[in-house]
């Protein structure tokens, strides 16, 4: 394997760098003038500069808590890493997302990630933008040995094997994850062994000797370029620190740090280097001081960089919406089914931007368990209908990584419920934005049905929507119209944001309805009045507007007259529609399908009391489902679904 010397001293370079950088950080640490975890991956060098070594710019990459020296190698500015590091607003989060969550998106570094294996569909996702672009652009993962026993693993690297994802995993086995070492948490000698089962290569280097690393990952990513899939490539190295600083270590053996030492890659390139001819001691030395050099005005720059100011907390969390002209509504109708308006909202979206495509399970053959995209695969064909296995991870961590490299997703979960198996995704990438500053935008649509009256049970009725309410940077649709439907699926898959539309199953079983024929858009966070009334404001969501419309029917025979307000997005929310009523009622009754320790709409009764509190002549009711489960039987789920009556007992309370 032929090198040019320059890139044999540049990857010395790197790797002192990374070493130079570590001891740096520890240093301040030590002095308590870093605040947070740190975790250190000296003796590591050799695997974050041989993979990185055989990237291109545009190249993205995925890293982890340990990812200091994969960014290093990357390209990243040490004084900008430093500065984050500090939480200084110079960093490349702005002081967001410290040690651990470090991203620069000019250089292809989709960030680090502090949960085990959460880069890996992340990164798949990347790869899959590239692949439906033909960018030639490939997807670099870095993983822990801790990462191979994640659910993660397997549903990523099984999709990105079945897909040919232009992708190449590394695996870093410093023989611990956190405390646990992998020879009592794997029942093979290699992790890479593992990629037989997905029927890719799998190959194990000396993870301490930079040229094995980089002639292995370059082959795979050779490989990985010329679209025939992805390779597990499995560095053995060592970590010299502990899982964190502060690890006592004693889970590890007497004397195996002072071992590994013995395996030092940046001594032993060195002294190949240095017999080489390429390095003398004296050129090896001035290298060396100049990295301290370099390490010092890192640290100068983050300790005289400003804080960030106390406002920029709120900042980063969503990108602005840009307003849009609205088309011009033709006045002829025509009928349509609420499943059909979901699939004319993303079919004209796929017509009118490239960038959009849909994946998830039975999407191709039944498109979706509903039917809401059925004809697009045979319309707009593989690349942009993307059937995958039963993944949730995947399929969400992917839409993820793909809508981070510049695409616009639409993520078929089926149901709600099932929104638990990738917690993580949901959870805490979907707040990647935030995390890195503002340096990226996640243009996201997850779509999910939700609620109950079906006897399908608990794991298949949920509604959830306290839940995805409390996950700051999400926006939430509840089209309960087909008419809305269309308008408001069209808005969410321009939006930058991450957006979900919940279907209600009851309500997509409903018959036609008229919509206007032609392109038209429901701008985000504008609620709709759906009955004017003046002793009563009922807002109320999904299968419960239907309940509340009939109650007011009931009502107004008997002198009560209610107003009824359909959000249609709890985020953003259109809360002068709601104050506006109230101000206009005096009484606020609040209906949905959730159980009261789960309620979404309650914030909204929050806002009223703080907001609007001189024009409430009674107390605030919420009518919604008792604090259990969702039982199978008719009779009970009956029971359990807030109805009419229930409504209409709260408002006899308060009138």
């Amino acid at each position: 394997m032929a090198i040019a010397k320059e890139k044999l001293v540049e990857m010395y370079q790197v790797m002192l760098r990374i070493r130079g950088f570590e001891e740096r950080l520890a240093k301040e640490y030590a002095l308590g003038k870093l605040a947070g975890a740190a975790h250190l991956s000296s003796g590591q060098e050799a695997a974050a500069t041989g993979a990185c070594a055989n990237l291109r710019p545009d190249d993205y990459m995925t890293s982890t808590h340990r990812g200091h020296g994969h960014l290093i190698a990357k390209g990243a500015k040490t004084d900008r890493m430093m500065a984050e590091l500090y939480g200084k607003k110079t960093g490349y989060c702005k002081g967001k997302g410290g040690s651990m969550h470090i991203a620069d998106m000019d250089i292809g570094v989709l960030g680090s990630c502090g949960t085990v294996g959460g880069g890996i569909p992340i990164a798949g996702g990347a790869a899959l933008a590239a692949q439906i672009k033909k960018s030639g652009r490939i997807s670099l993962c870095f993983i822990g040995d801790g990462a191979v026993n994640t659910s993660r693993f397997h549903e990523g690297v099984n999709l990105a094997s079945i897909w040919k994802l232009p992708i190449v995993y590394v695996i870093e086995n410093n023989t611990y994850a956190e405390s646990t070492a992998i020879s009592y948490a794997m029942n093979i000698p290699n992790a890479a062994d593992r990629a037989c089962s997905y029927g890719i290569p799998g190959v194990t280097v000396d993870g301490n000797d930079v040229l094995a690393v980089y002639e292995a990952v370059g082959e795979a990513v050779a490989r990985a370029r010329r679209g025939e899939g992805p390779t597990l490539v499995e560095c053995k190295t060592c970590r010299w620190h502990g899982h964190y600083q502060g690890d006592s270590q004693t889970y590890r053996a007497e004397g195996e740090i002072e071992e590994c030492k013995k395996r030092d890659p940046i001594k032993r390139f060195r002294k190949k280097l240095i017999e080489m001819g390429v390095l003398t001691d004296e050129g090896a030395d001035g290298l060396s001081q100049e990295i301290d050099d370099e390490m010092d005005r890192a640290v100068k720059f983050a300790e005289e960089s400003p804080l960030p100011a106390l406002e920029e907390v709120l900042e980063d969390v969503f990108v602005e919406a840009v307003e849009e002209e609205q088309p011009v509504i033709s006045q002829d109708t025509k009928e349509i089914t609420y499943l059909r308006a979901i699939t004319e909202a993303v079919d004209e979206e796929m017509e009118r931007d490239p960038n959009v495509f849909v994946i998830g399970e039975d999407v191709r053959v039944w498109g979706a368990p509903r039917g809401e995209y059925q004809g697009l695969f045979n319309k707009y064909g593989p690349d942009r209908v993307k059937d995958t296995p039963i993944s949730e991870t995947a399929i969400l961590g992917g839409a993820i990584g793909a809508a981070a490299a510049g695409m616009r997703p639409v993520a078929s979960l089926m149901y709600v419920s099932f929104l638990g198996c990738c917690g993580d995704e949901l959870l805490n990438q979907l707040q990647m934005r935030y995390m890195f500053g503002g340096k990226v935008k996640l243009p996201l649509t997850i779509s999910c049905y939700y609620g109950a009256g079906f006897s399908m049970a608990a794991q298949h009725s949920k509604s959830l929507l306290g839940w995805l309410r409390a996950i700051p940077g999400l926006k939430i649709v509840v089209p309960s119209t087909p008419y809305d439907v269309k308008g408001l699926v069209k808005s969410a898959i321009r939006d930058d944001n991450p957006t979900i539309c919940l279907y209600h199953q009851m309500l997509i079983r409903k018959g036609k309805s008229q919509i206007p024929v032609g392109e038209y858009i429901i701008p985000l966070g504008k609620a709709a009045i759906r009955r004017e009334g003046s002793d009563v404001t009922v807002v109320a969501t999904g299968l419960m507007l239907e309940r509340a419309l009939a109650a007011g029917a009931t009502l107004e025979k008997k002198g009560i007259s209610i107003e009824v307000i359909d959000p249609r997005t709890l985020v953003p929310l259109d809360k002068d529609t709601i104050i506006n009523s109230v101000a206009k009622t005096g009484r606020l009754v609040l209906m949905e399908e959730e159980p009261q320790n789960g309620s979404a709409l309650a914030l909204i009764g929050t806002i009223v009391a703080e907001e609007a509190y001189d024009s409430l002549r009674a107390p605030i009711k919420l009518v919604c489902a008792p604090d259990t489960p969702i039982p199978f039987s008719q009779v009970l789920e009956g029971f359990w679904m807030p109805n009419e009556d229930d409504l209409i007992g709260a408002i006899n309370k308060i009138t």
